[in-house]
């Protein structure tokens, strides 16, 4: 063999395979326990009421067979070097370099060191990691051995970490510079998960230099064109996340110290579904959960595959059982691709399902791709039927009638279709809009930028796009201004039907943008630099667009941004309804539009400043409130004790003159006439043990409301404002009983 192994020395081990929704049997090829090459034939998929089960997850036969052939090409390089490990063999460079920048002597001259390193990894191949822990896993490595637990833990440890910031950074290098933009769903979660691990591992190591050096020495090695440019957007993305890390474990200790010592309190152990929740929620740390729990005296019980875990439920996707659909026989043509701008069209009536209606051919779109489906009429005889909703089972299209049109018609019927061509129009200037927003963001924002959904409406459109902070107002304006640029250079939409493969080789895999479209033919639209698999209508020329207004941005979740926009008529109504609240607004201030800025920056200054003097005079009030009310206090036992009805006073007054009596020792209850509450308890009234929660509790209920806060200071109220005085009454009641 090339690899100077004995081909007899080869060996095949079957083993079922499963994962990605997928399963069957596999082959895998081994050269002295070492796994390098696996095949599988996939002739199963993942359904609730399957009756083969794999691993746990039950799984059903499909119609077709996949033999999914991978090889290790690390491994053979591996199996060729004859180094301890994979990671000695594929960079020992950069091995070395984190060894040595986290004080690990990492000496493969000797033999005995050496030796220790590849047994671990023979032996480690060959045991079942589901079915044992990692002590127990050592334990008998070093048994076989011959040497001690703490010997081969204190070989092994710090070199696996070594090994580990190695690999996560590679991992890195292939996820940021393809694009991925860390968050807390899918392919984004995995990426902040392994920096986050990363960033762990350098801290346990004690290493100083940042994870971005390391990330770029690995992009470095790689095979991209524009490394460099990519790794500019890389550095930004892996300092952002090493400041929000460092906030997560600040705020984080906090958080844990306080769940753990609440567990310890009850004398129960730190359970694992509370760890998970604290690391998916807060992103804290296992390791600090587990620290945090000892501290409080509290048993916790960490697994070895504690980040698997909590992967699996962000990266699994979470399926209903579809409901089993019976498709229909036959086939609709679809002429709307040939003829985009027919508005009517001939057909025969092929059969009626309910209340849809399936033709020979249409001209009607099928909901699909973000797209909703066209609109229009069925005519049969002189009469007309509303078309409501089109959609696409199998082969066939169904046209959804409005109410039960479905009734008049039959079998074997000429019918007449007609389009609603404004609403295709508007679907169509959207549709292809959308093309030129996400084209026109990832130049000013970068080649990162990915299309994480989009949809599309008569009146507006939305797409989602990954990207790692929030698009500002002159990012937002230039991507604008480029989408409108790309209208006004006229540029023609050129679609084509295409062999997936031949497709994906001209393309590359960027044609699914908008996601990935079922079949062995695929329909490529280009528009300009942007070509997307898309199966929706389009306009044949950028200009036909008119226009494209951006509406608004926001982040629809951590690390995907969402621009809703506007195009063609639609884009000249949101200008105008926006120019109309602009007039709107300056007849009011009774300025030029021009002047609006000015005059609104002008009135807002004023109004902060008559609030400013507003809560002056307040205070001032409640100062001399409460010279009038301290005559008034009376005493309950040693406390001083003021009930008073206050008037028309709002519960801004009340609360600051309450809170003026407390500061004087005083256990105030305040009312209004609106029937507002608000009790406040000052040193010697919480020594005794009066809590202004409880007082408002038992005057709100009399008032037929509620309310509470905290034991120096709460408000509540209810409408009975007839009862206050009764309510007060009530409320010196519950002060003299806690007394």
């Amino acid at each position: 063999m090339g690899l100077g192994m004995d081909p007899m020395a080869v060996t095949y081990k079957e083993n079922p395979w499963a994962g990605g929704g997928n399963a069957g049997p596999s082959v895998e090829v081994m050269i002295g326990g070492l796994e390098l090459a696996t095949l599988v034939f996939m002739d199963l998929k993942a359904t609730p009421t399957g009756i083969i089960e794999i691993k746990g997850e039950h799984y059903s036969k499909m119609d077709n067979y996949i033999v999914d052939t991978g090889y290790g090409l690390e491994r053979f390089v591996w199996a060729s070097k004859g180094s301890p490990t994979i990671y000695d063999a594929i960079f020992p460079d950069l091995v070395r370099k984190v060894a040595d920048m986290a004080g690990v002597e990492h000496d493969l001259s000797n033999p005995e060191y050496a030796e220790i390193f590849a047994q671990n990894a023979r032996l480690a191949g060959m045991v079942d990691v589901d079915a044992y822990s990692m002590k127990e896993l050592r334990n008998m490595i070093a048994s076989r051995l011959g040497i001690s637990y703490e010997k081969l833990e204190e070989a092994i440890v710090p070199m696996e970490r070594v090994y580990a910031v190695v690999d996560h950074t590679r991992c890195l290098a292939y996820m940021l510079g393809d694009g991925i933009i860390p968050s807390n769903i899918k392919a984004g979660y995995l990426a902040r998960l392994v920096i986050r691990r990363a960033l762990r591992i350098m801290k346990e190591l004690g290493m100083n230099p940042s994870l971005e050096g390391l990330v770029r020495e690995q992009i470095a090695r790689l095979d991209y064109p524009d490394w460099q440019e990519r790794m500019e957007t890389i550095s930004v993305i892996l300092a952002q996340e090493e400041e929000k890390y460092a906030e997560t474990l600040d705020k984080g200790m906090r958080l844990v110290t306080k769940v753990a010592q609440s567990y310890g309190k009850k004398g129960q152990a730190f359970p694992l579904n509370e760890i998970i929740s604290l690391y998916d929620t807060h992103g804290i740390p296992p390791e600090m959960s587990k620290d945090a729990a000892e501290e409080a005296g509290v048993k916790v019980e960490l697994p070895d595959n504690f980040y698997s875990l909590v992967a699996k439920t962000h990266i699994k996707a979470q399926q209903e059982e579809a409901v089993p659909q019976v498709i229909p026989e036959g086939k609709t043509e679809l002429s709307f691709y040939d003829h985009p701008f027919d508005e009517s069209f001939d057909a025969e009536v092929r059969d009626i399902i309910g209340n849809s209606v399936i033709l020979d051919k249409t001209l009607f779109y099928p909901e699909g791709g973000g797209q909703p489906a066209d609109h229009g009429i069925l005519e049969k005889g002189g009469l007309t039927f509303k078309v409501v909703d089109v959609q696409k089972i199998g082969n066939v299209v169904p046209h959804v009638m409005e109410g039960d049109g479905a009734k008049a018609f039959q079998k074997g019927d000429h019918v007449a279709g007609h389009i609603d061509m404004r609403r295709r129009l508007a679907h169509a200037r959207h549709h292809t809009a959308t093309h030129l927003v996400h084209d026109s963001a990832k130049r000013v924002l970068g080649k990162h930028i990915w299309q994480a959904g989009a949809q599309k409406t008569e009146e507006r459109a939305r797409l989602d796009i990954s990207h790692y902070k929030r698009i500002t107002d002159d990012e937002l304006r230039a991507i604008e201004m480029e989408a409108n640029r790309r209208v006004m250079d006229m540029i023609p939409v050129d679609t084509k039907f295409m062999p997936r493969t031949d497709a994906e080789n001209v393309f590359g895999f960027e044609l699914y943008q908008g996601g990935v479209p079922p079949g062995k033919q695929i329909r490529v639209v280009k528009v300009g630099s942007d070509i997307e698999a898309c199966a929706g209508t389009h306009v044949t020329n950028t200009g036909m667009i008119g226009a494209i207004k951006i509406l608004r941005t926001e982040r629809v979740q951590d690390g995907v941004e969402r621009l809703e926009f506007a195009a063609g008529e639609a884009a000249v109504r949101a200008v105008q309804e926006r120019e109309g609240l602009l007039m709107e607004s300056s007849d009011i201030l009774r300025v030029p539009m021009d002047q609006l800025p000015k005059t609104a920056n002008r009135f807002f200054e004023e109004w902060k400043g008559q609030q400013k003097e507003i809560e002056r005079l307040k205070e001032d009030l409640a100062k001399t409130q409460v010279k009038s009310l301290v005559p008034e206090a009376v005493a309950v036992d040693d406390l001083k004790v003021i009930a008073k009805r206050m008037g028309i006073a709002d519960i801004d007054e009340l609360i600051k003159t309450a809170s003026l009596l407390a500061e004087m020792d005083y256990v105030a209850l305040l009312g209004s006439d609106s029937g507002k509450l608000v009790a406040a308890v000052g040193k010697t009234g919480l020594e005794k043990g009066i809590k202004a929660g409880n007082v408002i509790k038992a005057a709100s209920k009399l008032l037929g409301g509620g309310g509470g806060g905290k034991p120096e200071l709460a408000q509540g109220g209810g409408p009975k404002s007839e009862m206050l005085d009764e309510a007060l009454k009530t409320g010196v009641d519950v002060i003299r009983a806690g007394l």
